[in-house]
């Protein structure tokens, strides 16, 4: 077994051709990871497809994800304590069950001889192999160390804490009655909570529902309690999925383990509290900021987890076109002047605005930022957190930033017409500021800031550029399906390709058809023509109208460019922009 190769047994049974396989090896220089993953990815042969070949050359049973009943590891022989969740993820293998001497796992690579012998240091005794795709392993972890299983077992989240802390709930309710409950009077004492939040189960049952949400790309985790159950919800894609939660008397336990991770108060119940979490993720810092609120139930938390590792802040890697990056950086590389990214809440403009000034880091310019709160960590930035409560507000921050000597400063939001007038003095006098505003589109902005107050003989000389965007979900590319669009139920638009895409559904995107999002934007640099528009106050059609003629691309029609592009669905975009 240790001679075969993957490649060679392909092509011996005339999966591929030898020079399929020389191209995928070229590709995996460049690419690296294994040779299987280049040629799916490469789109010259199915994940199944490998694993039966290799289930046939070795002779070792295949499973596929159809058989989702024989992907299940059997109860009761703590197999979750033989193989670590950390292990199997990360190796794509999963236990099914323990027999006398030998333990029986399946796995996705049956020819790593040191996955192999790991197994068999570990497990303690002989390794029996079954075959199946990554995708369907990955599933299947997920489902047996996170998810109820079909029998009506518990979740690892549960079962690691639920024997420890059986006695809780006696403890922490004394009495069923919902006005007891909702006035708290059977709390446990804050000595009590500390050191049950301290316990190695809710330790671990913290830690589990954290990186999973991480493992998941999820953006958001929600727990919240409610009278007779506790949700848990994970924000991914834009959509929140409900996830099989914990028992309810472990809520208090929850709670008071995040906000002692986040240094809050835990003896404050009654009013909000914010905070943040500093995660250590394999080679990488996740930031995870905690939101607080006190409910009818109890306090709901909402974790907002940013993990810059997943996505490197770039412009190139958001899903702006080669044009409109060409823009940007034209713009960015100003010397002075006022860039705003817009969009509704969600649509992914801190990141963009993370990305551009990641664009123009120089030692030989002093960069600060004014944010509320701090994002993200960038080295080789001055950056500050906004507080209220004590002053320090963004105004109080900008006036103290134009004492700093500053090259570029960045304002996480105008909100308000003493920090939009600051921004557009700074640009006026050498400054190159970035910031954000909640706009439904580009040409909004300038309505906005002259709205609030803004002079437009001011306006017009600062403003540079403005970029209105949303996010689109990315079409998940193991299931996407092609179809011919009618122009008639597709606006009366004609795509050139004849093909498009639609979701369908598979495990890898758990049945939503989308995986990930990009940035769909439409990018305006402010010109000589729009300047004299904005000093005589002209509409926003007629600003927008300008900047069509410019060459703006809306955010519909940059849609429909990856829609063109078979990147996401006619169906998505529709969702996300309206063309006006």
């Amino acid at each position: 077994m240790g001679h075969l190769r993957l490649g060679e047994i392909l092509v011996r049974q005339g999966l591929i051709t030898e020079k399929q396989l020389q191209e995928a090896l070229e590709a995996q220089k460049r690419e690296k990871g294994r040779i299987g993953e280049v040629l799916v990815k490469l789109g010259l042969i199915s994940e199944e497809s490998i694993a039966q070949a290799i289930a046939a050359q070795i002779h070792v049973p295949y499973y596929s994800s159809k058989q989702s009943d024989l992907l299940k590891p059997q109860r009761d022989q703590d197999l979750e304590k033989i193989v670590s969740l950390d292990f199997a993820k990360k190796n794509c293998v999963l236990p099914l069950s323990r027999h006398l001497n030998s333990l029986t796992c399946v796995v996705a690579d049956p020819l790593d001889l040191l996955l192999l012998d790991n197994l068999k240091r570990i497990a303690g005794c002989e390794i029996k192999l079954v075959i199946s795709t990554s995708t369907a392993i990955q599933a299947a972890i997920n489902e047996f160390y996170f998810r109820q299983g079909a029998e009506g077992g518990s979740s690892l989240l549960s079962q690691a804490v639920e024997s420890s802390y059986a006695q809780v709930k006696e403890e922490s309710l004394t009495s069923s009655s919902r006005e007891e409950k909702h006035i708290d009077t059977a709390e446990l004492s804050i000595d009590k909570l500390v050191t049950q939040a301290e316990a190695a189960p809710v330790i671990k049952l913290v830690d589990l529902i954290i990186r999973q949400a991480i493992d998941e790309g999820a953006s958001d985790i929600h727990i919240e309690p409610f009278e007779n159950k506790i949700m848990l919800r994970y924000r991914i894609d834009g959509k929140l999925y409900n996830i099989p939660p914990p028992a309810p008397h472990l809520h208090l336990p929850i709670v008071s383990r995040i906000k002692i991770l986040a240094t809050l108060d835990i003896a404050e119940k009654r009013l909000p509290q914010d905070g943040a979490i500093m995660a250590r993720l394999e080679d990488r810092n996740v930031d995870i900021r905690i939101s607080t609120v006190p409910t009818l139930w109890g306090e709901k938390v909402v974790m907002r987890i940013l993990d810059k590792g997943s996505t490197p802040l770039a412009l190139s890697n958001l899903g702006f076109d080669a044009k409109q990056i060409e823009l940007l950086r034209k713009v960015l590389a100003n010397p002075y002047g006022l860039f705003f990214v817009t969009g509704p809440t969600g649509s992914g403009k801190s990141t963009t605005l993370y990305s551009a000034v990641n664009e123009i880091i120089d030692p030989s310019k002093n960069i600060l930022t004014a944010e509320d709160p701090v994002e993200y960590k960038i080295e080789g930035i001055n950056q500050v957190a906004i507080h209220p409560e004590i002053g320090l507000t963004f105004a109080t921050v900008l006036r103290a930033f134009l004492r700093q000597d500053p090259d570029i400063i960045m304002v996480g939001e105008i909100r308000d017409l003493e920090t939009a007038t600051i921004c557009v003095r700074a640009a006026l006098t050498g400054h190159f500021v970035l910031s954000t505003l909640h706009t439904n589109d580009a040409v909004s902005a300038i309505v906005r800031l002259i709205d609030i107050g803004i002079p437009h003989y001011l306006l017009a000389p600062s403003l540079v550029m403005v970029t209105g965007q949303r996010l689109a979900r990315r079409l998940c590319p193991k299931c996407k399906e092609a179809y011919e669009p009618v122009p008639a139920q597709h606006g009366g638009i004609e795509f050139k390709n004849g093909l498009i895409y639609r979701a369908s559904g598979c495990e890898a995107c758990k049945g939503s058809g989308y995986k990930g999002r990009l940035v769909v934007a439409e990018v305006m640099p402010v010109d000589d023509a729009i300047r004299t528009l904005i000093t005589q106050n002209a509409s926003h059609r007629t600003i927008k109208d300008m900047a069509r003629k410019n060459g703006m691309v809306t955010i519909f029609e940059s849609g429909l460019r990856l829609v063109e592009d078979g990147v996401t669905s006619y169906d998505e975009i529709c969702r996300i922009s309206v063309d006006s």
